[in-house]
């Protein structure tokens, strides 16, 4: 390590002392790379490892989390996006100074963009609006992401200008765009106050899209409808003699699970001392003994219900069980609000996106649902990508429901009385939402 010549011994030494020291080691286990951090005790430093992992598209299988004192060590077990171990070296090496910097925070490459933060109500079509707007306010979107959670719309999306390829500086057309925004955000009946705001200001886009949820108090809402019974599992309980408040989760495991429960216990400013991560199968268990940053427990009934909400709306936000889609093509200016007004027009609802652009080349995926929030027609959906280009928009994956319904059809077809039943549950349901007689349910 270089040393400024303008550091003394003892500044030199604080340095030594706190930068956390990474080891990584392919041989201890036969089927995942052990990753162990030991550094001095900091609130957020589990989340900014955490960060470091999934941001590599990482898979965390298992996970010690230990703090005695001032100390902290974790301990990760991880595979690649194909399970296994990993073995490019630029990739372990990227991971050791990562990690090894994380006392002294890290930014994000987006320099040159303008970021919009978008809240509201959602409903179907916001997203082509929001794109339709953006598009003639001459905003070329570079990267964004969107996600919905019981009614409500969190999208961090970062811009530049059509013309000159620059970030939007100025102040009246900063202006414009906010207000336009607002007013689509709000449409015509929001029961709460849509939100935008624009800035130069550099963030990590899940980190902050948890944050804005979170703030949107999307928790405290009732799902709109429950397809899958596998929801979360949160119970937190305290173990008073020793003064932690225990919080475990089951679910299902998925990728970048372990970052979204720790980003929402940062946040709510909540330390984990210590914790263990097991996954078996397809299932994933986490258990964390938490304090506040004050050192006190959980101390209340209405905030341990708090806190199940707010775990159970973490593990959510990311799930989906729409069809994804995934879009790959020469970039233009209009072409995400040709594209999702063509799902507005399907009745196609996108529930969660990730936009990105790179090289001229547009590479957006889509997870959609129909109007009413379950799984769509299977032919809307061959008849939106007819549309839109069949070599251009392709299915990434199917919801389990819609592959198990599809594989059984090919395989021994469905009877007359499968097909009426299924036809008149659905039309059914689709007639009684443009009735406006349901709209939630608990």
């Amino acid at each position: 390590m270089e040393w400024s010549a303008c550091l003394d011994e003892y500044e030199k030494l604080v340095i030594r002392m706190t930068t956390p020291r990474v080891v990584i080691d392919n041989a201890v286990c036969p089927t995942a790379t052990i990753v162990k951090v030991d550094s001095a005790r900091k609130h957020g430093i589990l989340l900014e490892a955490v960060q470091v992992l999934t941001d590599l598209n990482l898979s965390i299988k298992k996970a010690y989390i230990s703090s005695d004192g001032r100390w902290f060590m974790d301990v990760f077990h991880v595979t690649d996006v194909n399970g296994n171990k990993l073995t490019d070296e630029s990739v372990i090496n990227y991971i050791e100074q990562s990690l090894g910097t994380i006392h002294y925070g890290r930014t994000l490459d987006f320099n040159g963009l303008t970021a919009l933060e978008l809240t509201g109500t959602d409903r179907v079509g916001l997203l082509s609006e929001v794109f339709a707007v953006l598009a003639d306010l001459q905003c070329d979107v570079v990267e964004a992401k969107v996600w919905t959670h019981n009614g409500r719309i969190a999208s961090f999306i970062h811009v530049k200008d059509c013309n000159s390829g620059s970030p939007i500086e100025d102040s009246q057309q900063i202006d414009r765009i906010e207000s336009r925004l607002r007013s689509v955000l709000k449409g015509d009946n929001d029961i709460r106050s849509a939100k935008t705001s624009v800035s130069m200001a550099v963030a990590h886009t899940e980190r902050r899209l948890h944050q804005m949820m979170f703030a949107d108090r999307d928790y405290e809402r009732k799902p709109i409808l429950r397809l899958s019974a596998d929801s979360p599992v949160v119970t937190v309980q305290n173990w008073i003699e020793r003064g932690y408040s225990v919080v475990n989760v089951q679910c299902k495991d998925r990728m970048k699970l372990l970052f979204d429960v720790v980003s929402n216990l940062t946040d709510m400013e909540y330390v984990v001392f210590h914790g263990t991560i097991n996954t078996a199968g397809d299932r994933a268990y986490l258990e964390f003994y938490i304090k506040h940053t004050d050192g006190t427990p959980i101390s209340s009934e209405p905030e341990r219900q708090r806190v199940i909400q707010c775990l159970q709306a973490a593990v959510e936000r990311r799930a989906s069980e729409g069809v994804t889609l995934e879009l790959c093509t020469p970039d233009r200016q209009g072409l995400l609000a040709d594209v999702t007004r063509t799902f507005r027009e399907n009745g196609l609802n996108v529930t969660r996106a990730e936009i990105s652009t790179s090289r001229e080349m547009a590479a957006n995926v889509f997870y959609v649902t129909d109007a009413i929030g379950i799984p769509a027609d299977p032919k809307i959906i061959d008849s939106v990508r007819q549309k839109i280009g069949l070599s251009k928009l392709k299915v990434k994956e199917l919801p389990p429901l819609v592959y198990h319904q599809e594989a059984e059809r090919e395989e021994q077809g469905v009877g007359v009385a499968g097909t009426v039943l299924l036809s008149l549950g659905s039309l059914v349901r689709r007639n009684l939402y443009n009735l406006g007689l349901i709209r939630s349910y608990s």
